[in-house]
């Protein structure tokens, strides 16, 4: 069950609805004939959920629909218990959203943009306006600097300043999409910690291309591939399936090359002649090579997504851009 927490003139009711988000047979076609989603079911509850899949995967699109922005070709898509096609307005008031590109307002001091978009999205009691800005300033972790102008601010702080507004006005449900791009290790590591606690009490929907946004936190994580969905479950059991297919293998330089040419490597040491691979294997790990037994959640992901060479290749270029690697918690 889901409670969401309305505002009205500063008195706070509660309506109980149901699980936060059911998504059945989802699928979407543009104009042109790209078909973005095919056949989508998940079903998240309380907790922190990653969306997790390279770019050009439909993310974006199932995020859209899932605000009530677009309209699904066929299928359905529920928030607390509204459509988002016939229910639109009542699906809004239970989200928080938390766009790619949240910034502006660089001349204006935190508190004062905070309680702007506060009032925009409708506490216009000023005392009890008051009172979630301070709120929400400390759940972030932005009271020290409520005073300061968003140009002071470093990446991390203003992705945070996005989450407070996403939050002020207490949406039961979070989205978040793409929250980390930009951010240096630490200030990625602060941002997953703050979703982990967030999740404790709402549903939260992180979508991300980035493994490393995904922690320990992750209650379940979906991967969309082609507009489908090709595996959900905890991070542990992407983990699990990965273990005989991610290898180490020490061997000579020679070897070494050819291993290269026919296997995703994601580490090479070099010691003498001899060299030290730690790669993925699409199906069957090379002969002379050992299994790794505690795979990271990136090799994982893939392990999981070189069945799909296209994917794969889409990843590999996200890793090009993005440090993927997952930091402790």
């Amino acid at each position: 069950m889901l409670r969401n927490k309305a505002v009205n003139s500063g008195v706070m009711t509660e309506e109980i609805h149901t699980t936060g988000i059911e998504i059945s047979a989802l699928t979407h076609t543009y104009v042109g004939g790209h078909t973005a989603l095919s056949g989508v079911d998940l079903e998240l509850g309380t907790g922190l959920y990653g969306l997790l899949g390279p770019n050009g995967a439909g993310k974006s699109t199932l995020m859209r629909i899932i605000c009530a922005l677009l309209n699904p070709t066929s299928g359905s898509v529920q928030v607390g218990g509204y459509d988002t096609v016939t229910e639109r307005f009542k699906v809004r008031s239970l989200l928080g959203y938390l766009p790619q590109d949240f910034g502006g307002w660089r001349l204006h001091r935190v508190e004062e943009v905070l309680d702007t978009l506060a009032q925009l999205s409708g506490l216009h009691n000023k005392r009890f306006r008051k009172q979630r800005v301070t709120a929400v300033l400390e759940e972030v972790g932005l009271s020290s600097v409520r005073d300061r102008k968003l140009k002071k601010l470093s990446g991390g702080m203003v992705r945070r300043l996005g989450v407070a507004q996403a939050l002020v006005h207490e949406p039961p449900i979070l989205i978040v999409d793409e929250p980390t791009v930009g951010l240096d290790p630490e200030e990625r590591i602060r941002f997953r910690q703050l979703m982990g606690a967030i999740g404790r009490d709402r549903t939260v929907l992180l979508s991300t291309h980035i493994v490393g946004d995904l922690g320990a936190a992750c209650r379940e994580i979906a991967l969309l591939d082609h507009g489908r969905i090709s595996f959900k479950g905890q991070p542990k059991e992407l983990v699990a399936a990965a273990r005989d297919r991610v290898f180490e293998m020490e061997t000579g330089l020679e070897t070494a090359e050819n291993i290269e040419l026919n296997y995703e490597i994601v580490s090479r040491r070099t010691s003498g002649d001899q060299v030290l691979l730690r790669g993925i294997a699409p199906e069957v790990i090379p002969e002379g090579s050992r299994p790794v037994q505690e795979p990271t959640l990136e090799e994982a992901y893939m392990a999981f997504m070189a069945q799909s060479p296209h994917s794969l290749d889409a990843v590999q270029n996200n890793r090009t851009k993005e440090t993927l690697t997952v930091e402790p918690s």
